[in-house]
């Protein structure tokens, strides 16, 4: 492991670096706050490298990982009437239970099945990603904070009352106490209710009301009239030299110039700007309340949520496997991978962090910069826990419009411009009426659109299905359009050509091409239908259909029994291994086709058949 130490140290410290305002940024766009981000690179670079089946893989609070966090962080906070302490455990808890499923997967060998996720799927669901983190950093970009503005606030005091009050009905009725009878309890509990509750009530829904991308398009009338000017400026100004940075040198990652100028000048000025939220200084404490206050009830809505994130996790980290592949021409081991990020994200929910997974830009930075070894991102995790420990209190001072900038430039990269750009040029195999469209830009921008402004769990489901369901029906056609029914005087195979003309009429082929599946059953059902009244035997040639499904299975058993309904006699000629297996499982081998009637090759098929078959029309 120490073989490559100089190289492995100088890629683990400039990934560090690269990695410290993105894990500020991620932090802060969660919900959790900096500190969250900055213990989620801590503890799954270190782990997850330590652990994991990627040489040089650098990993950490992602992009993808961190929409989903937001997501199920919002739900949890708007549960618990936004309020973060209580939810924490809660929170927690669905990390960690991610990271262990992520483990499960890489231990029951899920990894190596990732990479048939379709592309349109990825591309959309990335895409969506970067329009969810583009949308909502809009309004801390403009210096607009809902839960802030007291007019939009006060829209919320009505129903912040009711919730209070439905509260209350609901811890009554856990209680046992039966409202009807014991008004003055109810009416004591409600009497307790202080303005203050019904501001802070009212602050959460608001709060609630406006996240997400549908969110903020109804706020950003509201958040346009209240700009802040100098947090606009502080936000422009982190793009601008993000972007304009990279055009003198990328030796310096531009993300941290932008971070450290625009923060320097506004704490160096005096400027009045908005902080990010207080980092703790001293080590990361784990939070022993996951355990403490665990419930199967709290936990069991987000378990689903939790398969989501850990499915993401192993994806977002396999695929920054095959780039870290391609570079450095070695071969990863997915299932250890996944393994490795799972204990990264079990570790890192203990300790209060946010779940990542195997980052893309970071690991590029770290070969490039001479890592080779798992040592170069156990390093970069180290770093990040000296700069937490010695600058905690420093990094505190960074406005938070600059990490809003930072997150506007991680949306704009994150989008899968490749893909977007091939959508006119993809072909249009489905129709609808007049329109001609194309299956994969249906995918794609169905997930796209669902992830957007809906749920991107659901919305990747949704997409894989509707895309498995397209990619069966292609294989159903192409199977159908290829398989035939014929006699021996039309497109006989070269093996055929000698077979006696005399038999033409008595015995017809059926060539099966490719797999009998339920996509293909429908037009092989219609073989017996094919058949003229003149046929005695039918031979079947299998030695091209590599695989049949259960559907297949029956569909075959069907057939074969009105072929013999109609005296007609069934030979089969080169069963591959699996189809045979099927078949003798349900005993179609050999109670519908003796064994006497199954040939290795088709001379020795056509040997039987001028043997045993009579010619009725001469």
């Amino acid at each position: 492991m120490f073989k490559h130490f100089r190289g492995d140290l100088f890629g683990g410290i400039t990934a560090g670096i690269v990695a410290l305002p993105l894990a500020l940024a991620f932090g802060v766009s969660s919900g959790l706050g900096p500190s969250a981000g900055l213990y989620g690179a801590i503890f799954i670079s270190f782990f997850a490298a330590l652990f994991g089946g990627t040489n040089t893989q650098i990993s950490g609070p992602t992009a993808p990982m961190t929409a989903v966090s937001m997501v199920i962080i919002a739900g949890i906070l708007a549960v618990h009437d936004g309020d973060i302490p209580k939810a924490l455990p809660i929170i927690l808890a669905v990390f960690l239970l991610a990271g262990l499923m992520q483990i499960g997967l890489g231990l029951i060998g899920l990894g190596k099945y990732i990479k048939y996720i379709p592309y349109p799927v990825v591309s959309g669901f990335m895409t969506a990603i970067g329009v969810i983190i583009l949308v909502t950093q809009i309004l801390p970009a403009v210096g607009y904070y809902p839960k802030e503005d007291v007019e939009y606030v006060s829209q919320f005091k009505a129903i912040a009352e009711e919730e209070i009050l439905e509260n209350i009905l609901k811890e009554e009725a856990g209680e046992g106490i039966l409202v009807l009878e014991d008004f003055e309890e109810t009416i004591r509990r409600a009497g307790q209710i202080t303005e203050e509750d019904m501001q802070k009530e009212a602050k959460t829904l608001a709060a609630s009301d406006a996240s997400g991308v549908i969110g903020t398009i109804k706020v950003l009338p509201r958040a346009l009239q209240n700009i802040n000017w100098l947090e606009l400026g502080l936000a422009l100004a982190t793009i601008i030299i993000i972007y304009g940075f990279k055009r003198i040198t990328t030796a310096v990652p531009s993300t941290l110039v932008a971070l450290i100028v625009v923060s320097g000048v506004a704490f160096g000025f005096g400027l009045d700007y908005r902080p990010i939220e207080e980092i703790p200084s001293g080590l990361p404490i784990p939070n022993l309340e996951i355990f403490t206050k665990f419930s199967i009830a709290s936990i069991t809505p987000y378990f689903f949520t939790a398969l989501t994130l850990a499915l993401l996790g192993a994806i977002d980290s396999l695929l920054t496997s095959v780039v870290a592949d391609n570079m450095t021409q070695t071969k990863h081991k997915p299932n250890k991978e996944l393994v490795g990020q799972g204990i990264g994200n079990s570790i890192a929910a203990f300790f209060g962090g946010i779940p990542g997974a195997g980052a893309t830009i970071r690991t590029v930075v770290n070969i490039n910069s001479g890592g080779k070894t798992r040592l170069s991102g156990m390093i970069a995790g180290i770093l990040l826990l000296v700069i937490l420990l010695a600058l905690g209190p420093v990094a505190s001072q960074i406005p938070a419009a600059v990490l809003a900038g930072i997150l506007v430039t991680v949306g704009i990269g994150v989008m899968d411009y490749r893909g977007l750009k091939a959508i006119p040029y993809l072909p249009k195999d489905i129709k609808l009426g007049p329109l001609k469209l194309s299956s994969e830009v249906i995918i794609m921008l169905v997930v796209l659109v669902l992830s957007s402004v809906w749920n991107l769990v659901y919305a990747v489901g949704i997409g894989l299905v509707i895309a498995s369901l397209m990619f069966m029906k292609k294989i159903g056609d192409l199977t159908a359009k290829r398989s035939d029914v014929k006699p021996l005087n039309e497109e006989a195979w070269a093996d055929e050509k000698d077979f006696p003309r005399k038999l033409k009429e008595e015995v017809f082929i059926k060539h099966i091409k490719g797999p009998l599946f339920f996509g293909s059953t429908s037009e092989f059902q219609q073989l017996a239908e094919q058949i003229p009244d003149t046929a005695t035997h039918v031979i079947i040639r299998m030695d091209r259909m590599q695989y049949m499904d259960q559907s297949g299975l029956y569909a075959m058993e069907d057939v074969l029994q009105d072929l013999i309904k109609n005296n007609v006699t069934i030979l089969m000629v080169d069963i591959l291994d699996q189809p045979r297996y099927m078949m003798e499982r349900i005993d179609i081998i050999p109670d519908l086709v003796p064994k006497e009637h199954i040939f290795p090759d088709f001379k020795g098929c056509m040997d039987w058949v001028e043997e045993n078959v009579e010619d009725i029309y001469p």
